[in-house]
């Protein structure tokens, strides 16, 4: 029986990777590479209607100013040893996030309408790298809110950790967690299939998963019931990576490892649903 030749380099040496894991990592960057110009596509639809990210500054605004500054002088709410607006900024930014990535499987149907889903599902891209690409659009979209968040937390006196390793932290949170939401509402979007029906299943969703969560008072307040829903609401684990990371005396109640972990384990999972059900759109 012939035995089969290991690679050799020009050199005359052996090659150090095997054919299974060079063929492997051309299957990842082949793959990241298809999501990055899916996501690239989608960004570049911000050209044609920049004004949204002023818009999108109103809601965080009337949260932090309005709400935030009332509670902070009522004291009601118990925020540990931080005042309670530097507790909820990072639990609004979260907010922030969520509004505009439960909102983002409206796209498709838009896509679907005018032909452009039927091309992409004709392209040789995996049905994974479209939906993904898709959601990596929503995180850097979400990014903005960063900005908008940051710069009225400072203006309220917020104390905000610089260090780059935690922008850096606060940067990635909010792209999984907006990654995490749009596919949410990309796998809505595909079973609904109606503007209609989309928005108004995404309007019931926004508030249950915000107030849900530790967005603006801590579990602890909770009852017993509701904490358990709460721990298992992605958006729970992304504010407490967002206020361990953004504030100069904040901490987590998971540990951000679990926090990451957790959003990373939620965003593959639904990636998986949404590349079987993304199909389902152009039928």
């Amino acid at each position: 029986m012939r035995h089969r030749e290991p690679d050799v380099q020009p050199d005359g040496s052996a090659s150090p990777v095997a054919p299974s894991v060079r063929i492997l990592l051309e299957s990842v960057v082949g793959f990241v590479k298809k999501t990055l110009v899916i996501a690239e596509l989608e960004v570049r639809k911000l050209r044609h209607d920049p004004a949204e990210l002023l818009t999108r500054a109103i809601q965080p605004a009337l949260w932090l100013l309005l709400f935030g500054q009332v509670f902070t002088r009522a004291r009601a709410i118990p925020a540990g040893n931080i005042p309670y607006i530097d507790f909820m900024a990072p639990g609004i930014l979260a907010q922030s996030v969520l509004f505009i990535a439960i909102f983002h499987g409206i796209a498709i149907i838009w896509e679907r309408d005018l032909g452009l889903v039927h091309k992409l599902l004709a392209s040789p891209s995996p049905r994974a790298a479209l939906v993904l690409g898709k959601g990596i659009s929503a995180g850097v979209r979400a990014l903005t809110q960063v900005v908008i968040v940051y710069a009225l937390s400072v203006m309220l006196g917020v104390k905000i950790n610089w260090s780059p390793a935690a922008l850096s932290g606060v940067i990635g949170a909010v792209l999984l967690g907006a990654a995490c939401f749009a596919m949410l509402s990309l796998i809505i979007a595909c079973i609904v299939k109606t503007r209609e029906r989309f928005m108004g299943i995404g309007q019931v969703l926004t508030m249950p998963l915000f107030f849900a969560s530790n967005a603006i008072y801590p579990i602890s307040m909770m009852p017993g019931w509701l904490q358990v829903i709460s721990r298992m609401n992605p958006l729970t684990y992304e504010v407490d990576a967002l206020r361990a990371l953004m504030l100069a005396r904040g901490a987590s109640v998971f540990g951000i490892g679990v926090d990451m972990g957790v959003l990373g384990l939620t965003l593959a999972l639904l990636v998986i649903v949404a590349g079987r059900v993304y199909p389902g759109i152009a039928i």
